[in-house]
């Protein structure tokens, strides 16, 4: 548990630093090598799990993915989506190359798409959250994603707590025992009520409902996100996705919560910037 606290700390201070006020390229450049090694670990998963994926393409996919996200702050996603129509196009054709074993050719290519899809697309998110304005009329940039990772946070440590003192119906005995709906009620509730007390507190009560709402969407896919991540390892046998964080596992152990709460947040409030 010290092992665990310590780590908590050493990465808390310059993620705040980084979120708060690194530049745009540095931002960037930490996203992208966070995404080739959350790459890396779904690789480990996925070629224990049986599946025999395409690291190359995958590997330079999920940067090119993050790095198109910059131009993409200015052009509204006019290289992202013929991005994703390219790789749609391409690592079918690439995996005939690769696949020695054609009997191994659907899973590589599913496998292959699903990870860009799950650990890239996702998680490159966070730059357009941060830097496009998208949410302006509500908070800048800064405070979208502060909001997002504390609601991922508080969720998480009082689903933990609540799910140990009152735990008792298990949301999905196969896939994680230990997760159960009374600590899923409990971090629910505390990503709502957190949801509110930024509305009240951090922006003046503006749109407290809209707030609230985002909330309850973001501590509904992180929950959803942590158990994909945990049917993954149970399907590949692992315990953790890694061992890059003392006590704390591999990154995508650490980020499986955020790789859904981050796409559905940008996907809410882009759907929002085009109603609104």
């Amino acid at each position: 548990m010290k092992t665990r606290v310590l780590t908590g700390i050493a990465i808390l201070i310059p993620s705040i630093y980084l979120i708060g006020w690194s530049p745009q390229w540095l931002f960037l450049a930490v996203l992208v090598v966070l995404v080739e090694r959350g790459l890396h670990e779904y690789i480990l998963i996925a070629r224990q799990s049986g599946f025999d994926v395409l690291p190359a393409i995958m590997y330079a996919a999920g940067a090119a993915v993050c790095i198109v996200r910059w131009p993409d702050l200015y052009r509204h996603g006019i290289l992202l989506w013929p991005l994703s129509w390219i790789l749609l196009l391409l690592i079918p054709l690439w995996a005939l190359r690769k696949s020695a074993n054609l009997e191994q050719y659907l899973g590589s290519v599913s496998a292959t798409l699903f990870g860009i899809f799950y650990v890239a697309f996702t998680f490159s998110c966070l730059f357009p959250l941060r830097f496009s304005g998208m949410a302006s009329d509500l908070a800048n940039g800064r405070q979208i994603v502060f909001f997002l990772f504390a609601v991922i946070c508080v969720g998480d440590i009082f689903a933990y707590f609540t799910g140990r003192a009152f735990g008792r119906k298990s949301m999905s005995p196969r896939i994680s025992p230990k997760k159960t709906w009374e600590g899923a009620m409990g971090g629910l509730a505390a990503s709502v009520i957190l949801g509110w007390v930024y509305a009240r507190c951090f922006w003046q009560g503006r749109n407290w409902e809209i707030i609230i709402l985002l909330a309850f969407l973001v501590a509904i896919a992180g929950q959803m996100g942590d158990l994909v991540e945990s049917a993954m390892k149970r399907g590949a046998h692992l315990k953790d996705s890694g061992a890059i964080l003392p006590g704390h596992g591999g990154l995508l152990d650490r980020v499986d919560s955020l790789l859904l709460g981050a796409p559905v947040l940008w996907l809410a409030l882009t759907l929002r910037s085009y109603l609104h």
